[in-house]
C-alpha cells in the first residue's frame, strides 16, 4: 500500500472542499481500498449563509457518487451542529435519519448524504476517510480477528464491534470513542466492516489511511497469509463448454425474471481458487463484509443445482424475515455469482455494468478468503447480520431508483460486418438500447471501436473461416454468457459485370461470404439462441434486388436470393425453440463499405443518372441511411414485431419494380 498524493496534482485543487476532493479520488484509485462506490469521506468547512452568518458545515460524499471520480457537487454540505445533536438521541429510524440529513442540507440539489454523515460529524476532525481495505476485512474475518487487530496496532486505533451502518453505529461510535481516543489514536477500525483515519488536514489523513493499511497486509505477509496463488504455476485451462454456459444463464435468468449477462472470470486467480480442497465449505459462508450482499446475495451458487440455492434461499429468507422488526418483501432467489469446479468462476448482473461489478467485487472475495484461510480460517459474519443488510431499505433504496431498463438490457447481440456502414450503426443502436454487443468484422479496427464502452467487444473475424466463427462464439460466451440478438450483415457486392464476362473465382468468393458464411453461422449459432431466456431473434440483410433484380449484378443478386431462402426455411424449422427470423430488404443505402465511389460511380452510370439522383431514384425520393437501416433492425427485434417471423421488409423509399 503505498501514497498516491503527488504535491503538483494536489496544487491544482486550492481550498478545503477541493483537497477533499483530490484525496477522496486518490483513495478510490485503488481498488484494495473501495469497491464500486464504496466508502466515504467528509471535510468539516466554516462558510456564511445568506445572512452572513457563520456556520459549520460537513460536506459528506452523496449517495450515489464513485470516490475514484467524485467531483465537488458529490459531497453533500450539511449543518454540523444538527448532526451532532441527532447522534445524541437515544433513537432515530432510518426513515426519519434521511429526512434529517436532507432536511439539514445547505443545498437543495446536493444528492442524499452518505447514511454514515452523523458518523463523520461526529469524529472531531476536520478531514474523515472511510474505506473497506481487503486487509483490514481478511484480518477481521478469521478466528479471533479482534485480537489480531489488537496486535498490530494496540491502542492506535479504536476498535467497534459490527453495528450496522445508520444511526446505530454512529452513536455507538461517539460513545466509544469519545471513551478510548488518545493521544496516540489514529484510526478506527470496524470489525468485518472498514476501517477509518482522520487528521485536521487532508494530505494527513489520507496518508494514514495508507499508512494503517500497509501496517495490515505486511502482518499478512509476515503470516505468509498474503501471495496465495501462483502466478508461476498455471493452472491448465479448460475449453468454455458453451451449451452449458447457455443454460445456466438461461435457468439463472428465469430465476431472475428477465435476461442477465453472465461473464466468466478467466483470470489465473479465479483457475486456482477453483482448485481449493475446500472449496465447497470457504465460499458458502458468506461476504467478506454485509455491503456486498447488495450486489452478490449472501452465497454464490456453488455447482449448477440452481433449484437447491432458490430453496436454500427461501428458508434463509423464512429464518430471518421472522425476527426482522418489520414485514419484509422476498427479493428473487437468484445468485449472482457461480462457482463450479469445472465450468468455473460467473457473476451475473442485469448489465454488462452491473456484471462487472459484482465480477470485481467477487474477485476481491476470492483474496479475502484465501489470505483468511492462510491466517487460521475465514469466519464470515452471520446470516443474520447479512440479512438485515440486504434487506435493509435504504440499501435497497440505492438500487431501485434507477430509471426503468432499456429494452435489451441484458441481452445479448452478435453483428457481422460490424466495422462500418449498416453493421456499425446496428451495434450503435444496440448498444444505446442496452444490450451487450460482440461485432465481427474482417477489418482489425473493429477491436478499437467504442473503446471505452463494456457492452462492446470486437473481434476481427472472417466470417467465411468456419474454426474463426467457432472461436468468436466461445468469446461471446465467455464475455457475456450466451446470445439472443444476431444481425447477419457482412457481404460482399463486386462491380458491375454482366454473365457473358463473369468471372467465376468472384462468383465463388461472393457465395462464399453472402451465403456459406451465413450457413455456417447459423448453424452454429442455433444451440446458443435456442436457450436465450427471450427466444432468439434473427435479422438477415437481404436486398431489394431478390425482389427485383439487375443486370450486372449475378452474384451478388443470386447470394441475396440464396440467403433469403435460408432465412425462410429457418424461420419455419426454428419456430418450435420460439426464434423468430426476418429478413430486411435495403435498397440504395450508400454510406457503407461495399459501396466504394467506383462501384457508385459505375451504377449510376449503368443507369445513366448522376450519382445524386441515383441515390434518390426511389418513389419516396429520399435517401436510405444506415442509421434508417439500424433502426428498422432495433424494432424488428423488439417487442413491435414479436409477432413475426419468416418476414421480408423492404426499406428502400419505395421501388416501382418491387411494389
Amino acid at each position: 500500500m503505498k501514497s498516491l498524493w503527488n504535491d503538483e496534482e494536489a496544487r491544482s485543487y486550492n481550498d478545503d472542499l477541493g483537497m477533499r476532493v483530490y484525496t477522496s479520488r486518490l483513495l478510490g484509485r485503488d481498488p484494495n481500498l473501495v469497491l464500486h462506490g464504496g466508502g466515504n469521506t467528509s471535510v468539516k468547512i466554516k462558510q456564511k449563509n445568506i445572512f452572513y452568518q457563520e456556520q459549520e458545515l460537513l460536506f459528506v460524499k452523496g449517495s450515489g457518487w464513485d470516490l475514484e471520480f467524485i467531483d465537488r457537487e458529490g459531497f453533500s454540505p450539511c449543518r454540523l451542529d444538527h448532526l451532532v445533536k441527532l447522534s445524541k438521541l437515544e433513537k432515530l429510524s432510518d426513515p426519519q435519519m434521511v429526512n434529517e440529513l436532507r432536511s439539514n442540507m445547505m443545498n437543495a440539489n446536493a444528492p442524499t448524504p452518505s447514511v454514515e454523515a452523523i458518523l463523520h460529524a461526529i469524529l472531531p476532525y476536520k478531514y474523515v476517510d472511510h474505506t473497506h481495505a481487503n486487509a483490514i476485512v481478511t484480518i477481521t474475518n478469521t478466528q479471533n480477528g479482534k485480537d489480531k487487530i489488537l496486535e498490530i496496532f494496540g491502542d492506535r486505533v479504536v476498535i467497534i464491534d459490527y453495528i450496522m451502518p445508520g444511526f446505530d453505529l454512529a452513536k455507538q461510535c461517539a460513545m466509544q470513542f469519545s471513551r478510548e481516543v488518545n493521544e496516540n489514536t489514529e484510526g478506527m477500525i470496524l470489525l468485518n466492516h472498514g476501517i477509518f483515519s482522520f487528521a485536521n488536514n487532508a494530505k494527513e489523513s489520507y496518508e494514514n489511511m495508507i499508512s494503517l493499511v500497509n501496517e495490515a497486509e505486511e502482518y499478512l505477509k509476515n503470516n505468509n497469509a498474503w501471495d496465495w496463488f501462483s502466478t508461476e504455476n498455471q493452472a491448465q485451462t479448460a475449453e468454455i463448454n458453451c451449451e452449458a454456459v447457455v443454460s445456466l444463464r438461461r435457468k439463472l435468468s428465469n430465476a431472475v425474471g428477465h435476461p442477465l449477462i453472465v461473464t466468466k472470470d478467466e483470470t489465473e486467480k479465479a483457475k486456482q481458487f477453483l482448485l481449493k480442497d475446500n472449496l465447497s465449505e470457504i465460499c458458502r459462508q458468506g461476504p467478506a463484509t454485509p455491503d456486498h450482499v447488495i450486489r452478490t446475495k449472501q452465497l454464490p451458487l456453488y455447482g449448477l443445482d440452481i433449484e437447491e440455492y432458490q430453496e436454500n434461499y427461501k428458508q434463509y429468507f423464512q429464518t430471518n424475515a421472522a425476527l426482522a422488526s418489520e414485514k419484509k418483501n422476498m427479493l428473487d432467489t437468484a445468485p449472482r455469482v457461480v462457482i463450479d469446479k469445472t465450468l468455473g468462476v460467473f457473476a451475473a448482473g442485469k448489465s454488462v455494468k452491473d456484471a462487472k461489478i459484482i465480477h470485481d467485487i467477487y474477485s476481491h472475495t476470492m483474496d479475502v478468503i484465501s489470505r483468511a484461510e492462510k491466517l487460521g480460517g475465514y469466519k464470515a459474519l452471520s446470516s443474520k447480520h447479512i440479512f438485515d443488510m440486504e434487506y435493509w431499505d435504504l440499501e435497497q433504496a440505492k438500487l431501485n431508483k434507477s430509471a426503468a431498463a432499456p429494452e435489451f438490457s441484458g441481452e445479448i447481440a452478435l453483428v457481422t460486418g460490424a466495422n462500418s456502414g449498416i453493421g456499425n450503426a446496428t451495434v450503435k443502436k444496440l448498444l444505446s438500447m442496452g444490450a451487450a454487443v460482440v461485432g465481427l468484422d474482417i477489418n482489425a479496427e473493429i477491436e478499437s471501436n467504442f473503446p471505452n464502452n463494456s457492452a462492446f467487444v470486437g473481434i476481427q473475424c472472417d466470417v467465411s473461416d468456419e474454426l474463426a466463427i467457432i472461436d468468436s462464439i466461445k468469446k461471446t460466451v465467455a464475455q457475456f454468457g450466451g446470445l439472443d440478438i444476431v444481425v447477419l450483415n457482412a457481404g460482399l457486392f463486386p462491380g458491375g459485370e454482366f454473365i457473358k464476362d463473369l468471372n467465376l473465382e468472384t462468383w465463388r468468393h461472393v457465395m462464399s461470404v453472402n451465403l456459406d458464411a451465413n450457413v455456417n453461422l447459423m448453424k452454429t449459432i442455433y444451440p446458443l439462441l435456442s436457450q436465450s431466456p427471450t427466444f432468439g431473434r434473427v435479422v438477415i440483410i437481404g436486398s431489394k434486388n431478390v425482389a427485383a433484380p439487375g443486370p450486372g449484378a449475378a452474384a451478388y443478386s443470386a447470394s441475396k436470393a440464396a440467403l433469403t431462402q435460408l432465412a425462410r426455411i429457418s424461420a419455419l424449422e426454428w419456430s418450435e425453440s420460439g426464434i423468430r427470423v426476418n429478413i430486411i430488404n435495403p435498397d440504395a443505402v450508400f454510406d457503407t463499405g461495399i459501396w466504394s465511389d467506383e462501384v457508385l460511380t459505375s451504377r449510376a452510370k449503368h443507369y445513366g443518372l448522376t450519382v445524386n439522383q441515383y441515390k434518390t431514384k426511389n418513389l419516396l425520393r429520399t435517401e436510405i441511411t444506415s442509421i434508417d437501416v439500424a433502426e428498422l433492425i432495433s424494432n424488428v427485434c423488439g417487442k413491435s414485431f414479436s409477432k413475426t417471423t419468416g418476414a421480408q421488409i423492404p426499406i428502400d423509399g419505395g421501388n416501382d419494380r418491387v411494389i
